[in-house]
């Protein structure tokens, strides 16, 4: 970045985007083409984000931190509440909300309901909100057209965009249109090389739950959660060829959940680490041996105690 912008040039802006949308609308896999890469968790089932991850989009003129969040949802479990009041702490504290609208779905009760939300929270605060048809590349121009229309229906927006993330469609665009609902600023407020502000341990559980999530049941990911116990050099290893000793947990609710975790033999357990560990292994950039473990935490999703414990 030129020298002009972290002094406080004129029409800098920097602030915070947070996007929101039902479970699965394409919020972290767009965080992630924003960013340029892999912050959010985007495994293909419901619920998957656990914690507000920022993505960090530093330009020329502007700085834009993205919040992700999980997915609005009517909540069936204490977990599933403090999920939705998370959401909602944050929808208070950003400069611009993202609303994501999938064009390869019907627009449907669930987004009724965030649209009501946002409705309440722009009468009492007036933050500007753009709607996003995300998954643009999955439909024909016909159906993108419609659901276009349905989103201009279905509220009072300050933009919408059509994008696709997995294809880059439009993604700069987002990008842009975003930016221009910030506020001003005298220069970044992270510095430009920075793309999280999450801690290393915290992406590293991500990484795991993502690899773990894969290709299984639609309950589990509701009841999955991922604890690194440490991280720790691996003692007499030559300075050229260091490795990193990685211990985790991954917590289910019963028996059987953990059974579809390990797999037969343990070998779906061995796939999740090997997954896992590559991008570990990008994101520290050192070899890693990840040593993962499967523990059965009953009903730790009604428990506040257990919450707490996992870190919700």
């Amino acid at each position: 970045m030129s020298e002009d912008t972290t002094t406080g040039e004129q029409g800098y802006v920097a602030g915070f985007a947070c996007l929101v949308g039902r479970p699965n609308a394409g919020e972290s896999t767009l965080t992630n083409a924003l960013v340029g890469t892999k912050v959010a968790i985007t495994a293909r089932k419901p619920q998957t984000s656990r914690h507000t991850i920022r993505g960090i989009v530093s330009g020329e003129r502007s700085q834009l931190i993205l919040v992700d969040t999980p997915g609005l949802h009517k909540p069936r479990t204490l977990l599933g509440q403090r999920l939705n009041d998370l959401v909602r702490e944050t929808l208070l504290e950003v400069d611009v909300i993202g609303f994501c609208l999938p064009a390869n779905q019907r627009i449907g009760p669930g987004d009724q309901f965030i649209a009501r939300e946002l409705a309440e929270l722009r009468r009492g605060k007036r933050t500007p909100v753009v709607a996003l048809a995300t998954k643009s590349d999955t439909v024909d121009k016909k159906r993108l057209a419609e659901h276009l229309i349905a989103i201009d229906q279905l509220g009072d927006w300050s933009d919408i965009v059509p994008c696709s993330a997995t294809r880059g469609d439009q993604v700069s665009v987002v990008g842009e249109v975003l930016a221009r609902h910030l506020p001003p600023s005298p220069g970044p407020l992270y510095p430009d090389d920075q793309l999280t502000d999450e801690p290393e341990l915290v992406m590293i559980a991500e990484l795991v739950r993502e690899a773990a999530l894969e290709g299984v049941r639609d309950e589990l990911p509701h009841s999955l959660a991922v604890v690194v116990e440490e991280i720790v050099p691996r003692e007499g290893r030559p300075d050229d060829k260091p490795l990193l000793d990685a211990r985790v947990n991954v917590f289910v609710e019963r028996d059987s959940q953990k059974a579809i975790v390990l797999g037969r033999g343990g070998s779906r357990l061995r796939e999740v680490g090997t997954n896992a560990r590559t991008g570990i292994e990008a994101l520290l950039g050192e070899r890693v041996h990840l040593d993962l473990h499967v523990k059965v935490a009953k009903d730790w999703q009604r428990d506040p105690k257990q919450l707490g414990r996992l870190g919700f």
